[in-house]
């Protein structure tokens, strides 16, 4: 039926945006992206991993790495000209969506090099530079939640940039992530600066969560001591993105938030990350219809979209006790799995996943260089 909601468009009416996690040229040009939105689609996000994809994997940009390579443009140059690019095009098929939403809605992010993950002056001043460079207002610079991360975003904030808080997987670092916002939004006010026009989200990684804790648990039960731990594999991250999300309320509803909130501030909405399921024993949309709720994004890959498209009703699932999610945390660090341990190690590893992505990517645009170049020698051109 033409006036079917589908299940994006529904999530969204229940106060959850659903974010593209993929970016190409392709994408933008061909009017991919253009269906995704209409089909209810308000955000996209990428990484250095997203980006070796559709530059490497792909000849989409070899002519615009040819032009670049002849001009005597270095590899990473070459890459920020392409991956700028791309952004700014997805930020401008958003712009009619971010302007009609006042805001709310219609946001593209980049990540800053991994590479400067514990450098907090060096995150700044990179951060700073490529949202100069996009000069779009809903752009987000994404900026990974580390110890040094941590003040990178409260001064970025302060500044009036965008930030996407990324690689998040503790508790414990959310909170931190969220201080580091109100703190910059603050410091913004006193300084006499406008608030309303700065958005923030805050991406909690789930499935690697879950791939990890149930390593755990099934060295465990192969021990044969506790075979009912069984029964608890597949609950840690979504256990995680509950108290999670229950600690955001509890921040973003207080009176002093309140009182932000009538000079325009608004709320760093918690956004769920990593939902691609990795164990295919468990449901595709496994990260996706538990998590529907209020002030919410969900950053899916496409597979998990087409898996979400195919729900005919969904419904708010957030607004639950926090108990018994507690109760399975409890329940983990019972059997030894210290979930701090856990998250700690995911942190680093995210980063360092990230940043070996974004070498590949630099390597690849190099052999393709090469390649172009000596092909145009071999042509004669």
């Amino acid at each position: 039926m033409a006036n079917e909601v589908n299940a994006i468009q529904q999530a969204r009416q229940l106060g959850q945006a659903v974010w593209l996690d993929y970016i190409s040229r392709a994408a933008t040009t061909s009017g991919e992206l253009a269906d995704y939105i209409a089909r209810g689609i308000s955000g996209v996000t990428s990484n250095p991993n997203i980006f070796e994809k559709a530059i490497v994997g792909s000849d989409d940009y070899d002519k615009a790495i040819a032009s670049l390579a002849a001009a005597g443009v270095a590899n990473g140059a070459i890459y920020e000209a392409l991956a700028v690019a791309d952004i700014q095009a997805a930020a401008d098929e958003l712009r009619p969506l971010y302007e009609s939403s006042s805001g709310e809605h219609g946001y593209v992010s980049l990540e800053v090099n991994p590479w400067l993950a514990y450098d907090t002056d060096k995150t700044v001043a990179e951060a700073t530079r490529l949202w100069t460079l996009l000069e779009r207002p809903n752009a987000m610079i994404k900026v990974p939640a580390t110890s040094e991360g941590i003040p990178a975003i409260r001064r970025l904030t302060a500044e009036g940039i965008n930030v996407n808080a990324t690689l998040i997987f503790s508790l414990d670092m959310y909170r931190q992530v969220m201080e580091a916002y109100l703190e910059g939004i603050e410091a913004r006010l006193k300084r006499g600066k406008e608030a309303k026009s700065v958005a923030s989200v805050a991406s909690f990684f789930l499935s690697r969560i879950d791939t990890m804790v149930d390593n755990r648990l099934r060295e465990l039960i192969e021990d044969g001591s506790v075979p009912s731990l069984a029964e608890m594999q597949g609950k840690a991250a979504l256990a995680s993105a509950r108290l999670a999300y229950h600690a955001f309320r509890e921040t973003f509803t207080t009176p002093h938030f309140e009182t932000l909130r009538k000079n325009g501030v608004r709320r760093q909405r918690p956004l769920w990350a990593s939902t691609g399921t990795k164990n295919p024993a468990y449901s595709d949309v496994m990260y996706v219809i538990p998590l529907i709720g209020p002030d919410t994004v969900n950053t899916m890959p496409t597979a998990t979209i087409q898996a979400f498209l195919k729900q005919n009703e969904v419904k708010t699932a957030l607004e639950e006790d926090a108990g018994p999610s507690r109760e399975v945390i409890a329940q983990l660090a019972e059997v030894g799995i210290d979930l701090k341990e856990i998250t700690d190690q995911l942190l680093t590893q995210g980063v360092m996943a990230f940043a070996e992505a974004f070498d590949k990517l630099i390597l690849g645009i190099e052999e393709k260089k090469c390649r172009l170049l000596a092909n145009k020698e071999g042509s004669g051109d």
